[in-house]
């Protein structure tokens, strides 16, 4: 059951504040320290969610990255592929597209994208799709919108490396999503102020769980998806 608390009232208040002056809906205004951030509260825990991930991407794979940020990803990648990857990164942020554009990806191939994900045609389709805190962006219905695009650009049987936070009954961690969403929503103009229902639609969509496993005292969950054949 969801509670309408005076928090979320302030929220919806600054919200719509925000939007009067025309805040843009991505993460520009804070990609110079959005890594520094995010370590200063979490430690390591994001990294080592995202890194649990990696090691399932095949080799000589085609790689969709969307919302990967600042790029860091791409030089982790590179340590256990430093070669042979073809990868598309796609960052509603310029800003974001540029910081991750000076990393080294060694000998993969990268192409940058710097839009919305749903506002563009995929060249191709992809071996694997990794969406590392994605969704969380997103009201419900936006994120079924954003997956049914995502899950259309995957091959059967191919990977979807998922990793974001979780709705918990953990009374810290309920009070830190809603800091962060208003944060989110006052700095970068994003419309959601709850997670969206994920796990729904990769079950409804019927991805197998390969592999599994939780983060920051079940905070932060990660799971390497495997899509089933239509």
């Amino acid at each position: 059951m969801s509670y309408v608390t005076p928090f979320d009232y302030l929220s919806d208040s600054i919200y719509f504040w925000i939007r009067t002056i025309s805040v843009k809906r991505n993460y520009d205004s804070i990609a110079w320290f959005y890594d520094r951030l995010s370590r200063l509260v979490y430690g390591q825990a994001l990294v080592k969610a995202q890194q649990y991930l990696l090691a399932a991407i095949p080799a000589n794979s085609r790689v969709l990255i969307v919302g990967g940020g600042t790029g860091w990803v791409l030089e982790e990648i590179a340590k256990i592929h430093a070669a042979g990857l073809s990868i598309t990164y796609v960052d509603s942020s310029p800003k974001m597209i540029a910081l991750a554009r000076e990393r080294n990806a060694c000998g993969n191939k990268v192409t940058f994208i710097a839009a919305a994900i749903e506002a563009i045609e995929p060249p191709d389709v992809y071996d694997v799709v990794l969406t590392p805190f994605l969704f969380d962006n997103f009201t419900d219905a936006g994120m079924r919108k954003v997956f049914a695009y995502l899950n259309n650009s995957l091959e059967p049987r191919g990977i979807w490396l998922f990793c974001d936070f979780r709705k918990t009954d953990v009374f810290w961690q309920r009070a830190m999503l809603k800091v962060m969403y208003l944060f989110f929503r006052m700095s970068c103009g994003i419309e959601a102020k709850e997670l969206p229902k994920t796990e729904e639609c990769f079950a409804e969509c019927g991805y197998k769980v390969k592999k599994h496993e939780t983060f920051v005292k079940g905070f932060v969950v990660s799971t390497v998806y495997e899509k089933g054949v239509e």
